[in-house]
Formats: C-alpha cells, structure tokens, sequence
C-alpha cells in the first residue's frame, strides 16, 4: 500500500519510482497529485523557463500514416505542402525569435526521415544560424542514422528532438509505417555522440489513463532533458479528426505524473494548449511544466512570446 507523501518523499531524495509506483499516482485525488507534484518542481528544477521555437523546413507528403498527423500522404487534409523554406527565410526567423530573448530554434521536417541532398541544405541552414545569429539550433527530421546525426552535430545541432508520441501498447493502433523501437533507434545514436534529446508525444488520442502511465515510464529509455507535451487538436481528414478533446483536469494530472516519473527533465508546452485557458496554463507551470516551444509566427501555439514570458514570470519563471 503506498502513499502519495512516500512517493513524494522518495522523488525528492533523488530515488526513481518503480513502474508499480507508478501507476499507483493514478490511485490518489487530482489536488493531492498536483500538490506533490509542484513541491517535486519547485526542490528540483531551477526557476528558469526554457524557451525554443520552430519552423516547419518541410511540409507535407509524409509516407508515415501517424494517425493525428495533417502531414501524411494517406490523408486529405489540404495542408501546406513544400520542399524546402528558403535559407534566408530560416535565417530571419531565427533573428526574430533570439532578439526576443528565445533560447533554441529549431528546423522540424515532414518525412519519415530528411537524407541525402534535403539533409545538406538543412546542415547549411543550421550553421547559418549557429555561427551568424547566436541561437542554440535543434533539428527533428525524422528517424536518421548516426552518420546522418553527425552532419547536424558537425554544424552546431546539440540537440536532437524524435518523439515517442504515446505508450507502446497504443502506438500501432495510431501507426503501421514504423514503431518506437525505431524512434529509440535514432534516439541511442543521438545519444551514443553525446547529444542531448527532446523526446515526448500527444496525449488526447484516446489513450487510457493508464496508457499515459505507460507512455511516460517509457520515455525513460529515451533520457530525454526536455520532453514535449502536445495536447491532440483533431485535425479534420485525419482517422482521429472526431476525436473528443480531453479535459484540462486530464492535461494537469497527465502534466503532474511526468513531473513525479521524470523529476529533474524540463516538461515542455507544446502543441495544442490553446485551448486551454490562462488558469490551467499557470497551474500547469506550477505542478510541472518548466519550458514550452514559443513563437509568435507558430500557429499552433496560439499566443505570443510576449504572453508566454508573462505567464512564465507569473508562475515564478526567469524566461
């Protein structure tokens, strides 16, 4: 029989919760949950809010058939589709983001990997902006190899972003074109070459409770410093475009369950949290969310960097 001041306790010495322990957080009220799970950040992250932004080098005609995804080839979803930004489009977006105090910024690539000549011309981007703009630069292109890995690590890429998206148990009903053993794959070579990973998912695609559980011991094998949390925004055209959206009690008892299975790693806002209103979005910071993807040009962000800077310095945050 656990409790939930044991588990804390055990958290806060600096002891990993076993996977019975685990799922034992589901067994507890909400309030008591998000209480243990805001004293676990407060003893355990620094109060520095960790900021990046993206931009979407290429869109569209993804073989991968990620059911939540408006990006794959096997849906009608009439999203954008292109081959590549441009280079100086890339480039001012970077200035755009660092001059307003953003800490990382990254190129995110449709695909089920960017190779060859595509991955070239991004490298030249990446280190455009490395060397000239003075942002730390991510990439997240896709299952690639570690050869491919080291041309990005070669132009200043020190961090390499590759979700698992849910649990295992869950994962083929949402896609057949590759499995999180493949994501890991890429995943232990960012590792094997001393680079730091971003590795998280969506939640709201139907996954149980439990599954969500699942999804974030799962993240252990990924030993990810930041892990993003989307919120699944049904995108009509896809198989999960009726999707029920979930509730935001959900998102804070989902948000607070990372922070008591992954103590010390930054939780990331990312997409989707829109819909969410101001007092969750502030009470998600407090239980556990540290960092978040920003940007005034991401649509599906739905706010301003100036915004997040203020709900970061409302929630006790140095943005």
């Amino acid at each position: 029989m656990y409790t939930l001041d044991g588990l804390k306790e055990k958290v806060l010495s600096g002891k990993q919760l076993t996977e019975e322990e685990a799922y034992a957080l589901l067994d507890f009220d909400s309030k008591a949950l998000r209480e243990a799970a805001a004293e676990v950040t407060s003893h355990m992250c620094p109060p520095v809010f960790d900021s990046c932004s993206i931009i979407n080098a290429r869109s569209g005609r993804c073989s991968e058939n990620c059911k939540w995804c408006a990006q794959s080839a096997h849906y009608n979803t009439k999203c954008d589709v292109y081959d590549m930004v441009e280079h100086a489009e890339c480039v001012r977006v970077a200035h755009y983001n660092h001059e307003r105090g953003v800490k990382r910024f990254s190129l995110v690539a449709s695909g089920k990997k960017v190779s060859g000549d595509a991955l070239k011309k991004m490298c030249r981007i990446l280190d455009d902006v490395h060397r000239n703009v003075g942002i730390e630069v991510c990439a997240s292109m896709g299952l690639l190899d570690r050869e491919e890995l080291m041309q990005l690590q070669a132009v200043g890429v020190n961090r390499y972003h590759c979700n698992l998206e849910t649990a295992p148990s869950y994962f083929s009903k949402l896609c057949t074109t590759h499995t999180i053993e493949d994501k890991l794959a890429t995943i232990r070579a960012a590792h094997d070459l001393g680079m730091e990973v971003c590795s998280g998912g969506i939640i709201g695609m139907g996954e149980t409770p439990k599954q969500r559980v699942e999804f974030a011991l799962e993240l252990r094998k990924a030993r990810p410093a930041s892990i993003p949390v989307n919120v699944l925004s049904p995108i009509k055209g896809t198989p999960l475009g009726e999707t029920p959206l979930i509730s935001e009690d959900e998102i804070l008892d989902t948000v607070a369950i990372m922070r008591m299975v992954h103590p010390t790693v930054q939780i990331r806002f990312a997409g989707g949290r829109a819909r969410m209103s101001r007092e969750a979005q502030r009470e998600a910071l407090r239980i556990g969310v540290n960092s978040g993807v920003v940007g005034d040009l991401l649509t599906t962000i739905g706010s301003t960097i100036a915004e997040d800077k203020e709900l970061a310095r409302e929630a006790g945050y140095e943005f």
